[in-house]
């Protein structure tokens, strides 16, 4: 299992790589950073990191098959997901995400108000 999120996290830190994230005790750094702070933070705790290099190198040739080979090379996309997955779960334009829609404006008078500390 941490092969397989690390790949995805990988992925994600590479199509982010500008985004600061934190890690512990507040250190923060840019994203493409994360997939290798996570495996030294795993070798000095537990001596191990084999998954985590494992999850970082099949997450670096799915972004490279995926995205840098065809927009960057000019090459033919190398991974096309299957039309199945496209019915089952269906798409959705960027930006209108749960989670990723802007904060709508307010429109209308926003009343008077209570003013702090008075009668």
């Amino acid at each position: 299992m941490d092969p397989m999120i690390l790949s995805v996290l990988y992925v994600w830190c590479m199509l982010n790589q500008d985004q600061i994230v934190s890690f512990w005790f507040g250190t923060q750094f840019r994203a493409m950073y994360l997939p290798w702070v996570l495996l030294a933070f795993r070798m000095i705790l537990s001596g191990g990191g084999l998954s985590e290099i494992v999850g970082i190198l099949v997450g670096h040739l799915y972004f490279f098959l995926a995205f840098k080979y065809p927009q960057d090379f000019g090459g033919a996309s190398l991974l096309q997901t299957p039309q199945f997955l496209y019915n089952y779960f269906p798409g959705r334009a960027p930006g209108t995400g749960l989670f990723s829609r802007p904060p709508q404006e307010r429109s209308g008078s926003w009343g008077r108000g209570n003013r702090l500390g008075g009668n």
